[in-house]
């Protein structure tokens, strides 16, 4: 039997990033079998998924995608996106199906489509929750909490993605995906080593990550019956050992196991040797597991107001801490006075000062002036923005000390009250066990 061998493109590390043009053209000068991209992720906080929309820019993505679907017809092989519309809900996945019928259309081409959607009817997931198991920090959750979701989706895995394929769509739109099951699934079809099939998706799925000059975009993984290739296609990015392993480090609670449906991957005998501009790797292990999916879940936890000040005055920047603490007893007291017992929730983060990790900052130097963002969330948009309006001449005035003068702060836009909408919290960090791994996804195919 022939030594199986797969050649995956991956033109960026997901569609709306841009790539170099020329680095595309060079990975399609060398007859891939698929050009697969990622479609998004929860790397922008749950009201993606909550609103079942896509973060980028419509016109961006039509963009993109039109010289994808172009790039695929002349190389002769699938083009595939994975959690279409950063979320992968459906009504993402459908915003995308119809960006491809106008690209199709103005293109004047046809085209057979498989769509994959990942959706879960929570009444049907309440009805199934003996199989559900938390993760590590999850929270609890009932059936009124899956009630309240806009939306639920699962990630699907190699096995939804290889039925996907074998329909022999030209274009395959997927909702929630694992970030390697689109880029795992036709090696591990193909025959290609299951460990290095695994490996290879998480070392590629964010395109010239895992290389210099990372923002060229296109890589090439070329799989085969021991391990992969990994590639950059522009000419000056270049892969090691070194960028190639230490992708297992990028969101990733582990850098030497991977958990995915159906099993795990463990890289802890992997070789890593340089080949030029590529890496070679080998030695990696799949280990298989009871099948289960993630489930992924958001819903309102409230309106939100925002409004920021900025403070430059030496001492009370050195002092920002004591000044927030103060300012945040004294607000609470003034809406417990004025509005009574209400439901609202006040966070002041100091822009310049610990704002990202808070108690976690390593750091220790002050910067000359920090921003104050307060945000409020209550359950309905009145409250949030009355509570907000109380904040307000505190952030404008609000003294370190009760001696003091009164200072007077920034204001940097006017009026400093910013409704933000509907806030969304994500609300599920479960698996869902399935006795087949189709179980819950439905695929279409349509002929465009």
């Amino acid at each position: 039997m022939p030594n199986p061998s797969t050649r995956v493109l991956v033109p960026a590390g997901a569609l709306g990033l841009g790539w170099d043009a020329e680095a595309l053209e060079a990975g399609l000068a060398r007859k891939p079998d698929l050009i697969a991209i990622d479609g998004g992720s929860t790397d922008s906080g749950p009201a993606y998924l909550g609103r079942g929309v896509s973060k980028y820019s419509r016109a961006q993505t039509k963009a993109e995608w039109g010289a994808l679907i172009d790039a695929a017809y002349r190389a002769g092989c699938p083009l595939m996106i994975g959690t279409a519309g950063t979320c992968g809900a459906g009504s993402a996945v459908d915003w995308l199906l119809d960006i491809t019928r106008e690209v199709l259309a103005e293109a004047g081409r046809s085209a057979k489509i498989a769509v994959l959607y990942c959706d879960r009817d929570p009444a049907m997931l309440a009805r199934e929750w003996a199989k559900v198991t938390p993760l590590s920090g999850a929270p609890d959750v009932d059936p009124a909490t899956l009630a309240d979701c806009s939306n639920i989706v699962a990630l699907a895995g190699v096995e939804q993605v290889q039925a996907a394929l074998e329909t022999g769509a030209e274009i395959v739109i997927c909702g929630r995906t694992t970030d390697t099951a689109i880029l795992a699934a036709l090696p591990i079809s193909n025959g290609c080593h299951l460990g290095a099939a695994w490996h290879g998706a998480k070392v590629g799925e964010c395109g010239a990550l895992c290389c210099t000059h990372p923002d060229t975009g296109v890589i090439e993984l070329l799989f085969d019956a021991n391990g992969f290739t990994v590639t950059p296609m522009a000419e000056a990015s270049v892969a090691t050992p070194r960028t190639v392993a230490a992708h297992l480090l990028y969101e990733n609670s582990d850098p030497i196991v991977l958990h995915e449906p159906g099993g795990h991957l463990d890289v802890s005998a992997a070789t890593y040797e340089a080949q030029g501009k590529s890496v070679r790797v080998e030695g990696s292990e799949w280990h298989a597991a009871p099948y289960t999916v993630k489930l992924e879940g958001a819903r309102v936890a409230g309106q939100g107001v925002m409004s920021l000040v900025l403070i430059r005055d030496p001492r009370y920047v050195a002092e920002i801490d004591d000044w927030c603490a103060s300012l945040l007893a004294r607000a609470r007291s003034k809406v417990s006075e004025r509005m009574g017992d209400v439901e609202y929730d006040l966070e002041l983060r100091r822009i310049g000062k610990d704002a990202t990790l808070g108690a976690s900052e390593p750091g220790v130097a002050l910067p000359n002036e920090i921003g104050i963002l307060a945000q409020v969330i209550a359950p309905d948009p009145a409250t949030a923005r009355e509570v907000a309006k109380t904040v307000n001449p505190l952030l404008l005035h609000h003294p370190l000390t009760p001696e003091e003068p009164m200072p007077t702060f920034a204001f940097p836009y006017s009026p400093p009250e910013m409704d933000l909408g509907p806030q969304y919290e994500f609300v599920l960090h479960h698996v869902l066990a399935l006795d087949d791994p189709m179980d819950g996804f439905r695929l279409e195919v349509v002929d465009v």
